[in-house]
């Protein structure tokens, strides 16, 4: 079979899985596509997507099987529904993140003859349209190079939960780095120091991509997903640091929607004492 001849069911089109699931419908494959709010799969219909009523209407008859979930709590409750609904054969590819024990429990439960990769993905908006995405995949992803190619770059991290384990391992790494660029501009706002002094000597050093992240405008990761991934952290282990950065991340409700950059503009600038 033809890689752009699998049928391929995408669940999840908020804003990372809207535009992986558009290079897919853009590549050729045939699509269909669920969301639990139906209107955001009207653009992809338009162009040619078939819109399923429920997840087990959208995997019925597919190869391969994309979920795009917000976190653990949503992602079993979709299980609930497509699990049933799986053929012996189809390879579903989960790039939720949801951490290692939810990728065991779905694995657990998984219908004979088919196989499930957890394959979470680091990069935001603007590297999904680009299909530049660093895709971290635990298990045979043999079966489906070809439409993983068209999100992005995969990295091979081990059997069933490896990337959902290494997707924590980067994805703290970064809100963590957010947060320290936040916290030296607000030692810098109060130091006296010109905030954009402070970022280009920041940005000139071993930060520097954690001042890109902290400055980027094309990006968009919600606090409220951010505060997510912290705490599925340290929940696996004891991490002070990132116990205080979730602190951070939810202490202005208001902000939740907010891409993570916000933990930075709002640092106080020199000589507004705000």
């Amino acid at each position: 079979m033809e890689n752009t001849q699998q049928k391929i069911a995408f669940l999840g089109l908020g804003s990372m899985g809207l535009p992986m699931a558009r290079r897919l419908l853009d590549a050729g494959y045939p699509l269909t596509v669920w969301n639990r709010t139906a209107a955001k799969a009207d653009a992809l219909v338009a162009d040619g997507a078939a819109r399923a009523t429920s997840p087990a209407e959208a995997v019925r008859d597919a190869d391969v099987v994309i979920t795009m979930l917000a976190d653990p709590a949503a992602a079993l409750a979709v299980a609930d529904e497509l699990l049933p609904a799986l053929r012996p054969g189809t390879h579903w590819v989960d790039t939720s993140t949801v951490g290692p024990d939810t990728v065991r429990t779905l694995a657990a439960r998984l219908p004979a003859g088919v196989t499930l990769i957890d394959a979470p993905v680091m990069g935001s908006v603007d590297r999904a349209a680009a299909g530049e995405l660093l895709i971290l995949a635990g298990g045979d992803t043999a079966p489906v190079a070809g439409v993983l190619d068209r999100l992005g770059r995969t990295t091979a991290c081990g059997g069933p939960g490896t990337g959902a384990a290494l997707k924590l391992v980067l994805i703290n790494a970064a809100i963590g780095g957010v947060a320290v660029i936040a916290e030296a501009l607000a030692l810098a706002g109060s130091l006296g120091l010109p905030r954009e002094l402070a970022l280009r000597t920041l940005g000139a050093g071993p930060l520097a991509g954690a001042v890109d992240r902290a400055t980027a405008t094309g990006s968009y990761f919600p606090l409220a997903l951010a505060a997510k991934d912290v705490a599925l952290a340290t929940s696996a282990t004891k991490l002070p640091v990132l116990e205080a950065v979730h602190r951070l991340l939810t202490e202005d409700p208001a902000l939740l929607a907010e891409d993570l950059s916000a933990v930075a503009r709002r640092a106080p600038v020199a000589g507004t004492g705000v």
